[in-house]
């Protein structure tokens, strides 16, 4: 199995009148992901689908349970794994391909391969005119791009994506939707995606996770029926309504 989560619970302190409590995040949280398969975890805020995230990326270590990823424990973060957040956290005093170049630079790659490898996946995601501007020439679906590029162009094992469409207006929000679930249909991405957007989850997934009310658990596991390619009159779709409102329920 490709990725697993297997009993795993955070706790967090939280400083509180002048003392001390303990705050659970996540409860228990199993489940086994193949390669190749996009799972979205959706839920209500505060549930903590953010941590859970971070504890399969590494950035955090969970108090009880572990991730594994192809048999290895999670310990700490990897360029294996590629985290793509709302906020893109583009550097604006660095170029597009300059941004897209940051990580195979702090890998010690050299300097004709990460140009060459930035170029490639710039005209993976639709950006190839685009290199030389700057952040704050772009719009924010670009600035998105640029932050999935980045995390591409280390061709990462397992994508992850925290809320990446967000911050972005509603048709924007459908563009890139559409644009991701062609990109990974091509590249055949394992992605962990956490959206509060069902619609989204659904036109995106192959399976979706519903977590409940802190501490996070999983409340249900659902496999989405519809078939890839994804056209946009699935939205309308009378099977994709009554999903929607059975997840929403």
């Amino acid at each position: 199995m490709f990725l697993e989560v297997e009993g795993v619970s955070k706790f967090f302190k939280i400083q509180q009148d002048g003392g001390v409590s303990i705050l659970q995040v996540i409860d228990d949280i199993s489940f086994q992901l193949e390669e190749g398969s996009f799972l979205s975890i959706i839920g209500p805020s505060g549930c903590g689908k953010s941590t859970l995230m971070r504890l399969i990326d590494g950035l955090q270590k969970s108090d009880e349970g572990e991730v594994r990823i192809k048999g290895r424990a999670v310990t700490g973060p990897s360029p294996d794994r590629g985290m793509v957040f709302q906020n893109h956290n583009l550097m604006p005093w660095r170029t597009v391909i300059k941004n897209v170049e940051f990580g195979l630079e702090m890998l010690g790659v050299s300097k004709q391969e990460r140009r060459s490898r930035a170029l490639s996946i710039l005209e993976t995601v639709d950006l190839t005119g685009f290199s030389e501007a700057y952040p704050s020439q772009l719009s924010g679906g670009m600035q998105q791009r640029v932050g999935l590029a980045r995390a591409l162009v280390l061709n990462p094992e397992l994508l992850l994506m925290d809320e990446p469409f967000g911050a972005l207006d509603a048709q924007t929000k459908v563009l890139l939707q559409e644009q991701l679930e062609r990109l990974c249909r091509r590249l055949q991405n394992t992605v962990v995606f956490v959206t509060h957007d069902i619609e989204e989850a659904l036109y995106l997934s192959d399976r979706i996770l519903v977590m409940g009310t802190r501490p996070g658990r999983i409340m249900e596991d659902i496999q989405i029926p519809f078939p890839r390619p994804r056209e946009s009159a699935l939205r309308a779709s009378t099977k994709f309504a009554q999903l929607k409102q059975h997840l929403w329920s």
